[in-house]
């Protein structure tokens, strides 16, 4: 039964999904661990450090982990998780595909036409809320810390999150190498 809710779940993140991966990541923590209760928040938080680590989209990635950990939390193991993790996959690829099925001819078509060009200004505020929830959804306890839990790890983790800012909105340093960067710091500050 928790396949039919997988469908279900990511076929709806795939049609509100706005803004691409990480705006739908604010999206599927809702469903998986708020809603549903598939998930606990730490593991969310490790299923979109991986998503961003594998190659591919990150609401791909993590549609395909989060299917199978629900899967596999639900007690199906093997290749029932793995039918998880297919199963929220397609789901959330298939109302794209859909879409852009039946929009592509019309369009062309109407490309230049004023009633779309108004639609997509007024989706740009949307997608901007999404890409800050999703910023603020990573914010949280399990990837800074707290100042009264750990305040080493809080302030490393805040050091290395304005460096990596800097890096990347400054001085223009390549994201790939700040990810590098900051990996490496916090490995040798934080473990």
């Amino acid at each position: 039964m928790i396949f039919v809710y997988l469908f279900i779940t990511f076929f709806e993140i795939g049609i509100f999904g706005f803004g691409g991966g990480y705006g739908m990541l604010s999206l599927i923590q809702t469903e998986t661990v708020l809603h549903h209760c598939w998930l606990t928040s730490a593991e969310f938080t490790n299923i979109v450090a991986i998503s961003q680590m594998t190659p591919g989209p990150i609401g791909i990635n993590s549609a395909t982990y989060c299917g199978y950990a629900a899967a596999h939390n639900a007690g199906y193991s093997g290749m029932m998780a793995v039918l998880g993790s297919a199963v929220a996959t397609f789901a959330l690829v298939l109302p794209s595909l859909i879409l852009m099925i039946l929009i592509s001819k019309m369009f062309l078509k109407h490309i230049n036409s004023p009633i779309v060009k108004n639609i997509f200004e007024g989706l740009r505020p949307a997608v901007v809320g999404l890409l800050a929830a999703a910023t603020l959804l990573l914010m949280n306890k399990e990837n800074f810390s707290s100042m009264t839990d750990d305040p080493w790890r809080f302030w490393i983790s805040v050091g290395i999150f304005l460096a990596t800012f800097v890096g990347t909105m400054y001085l223009k340093i390549n994201p790939i190498r700040m990810i590098g960067y900051a990996a490496f710091a916090g490995f040798f500050l934080l473990y």
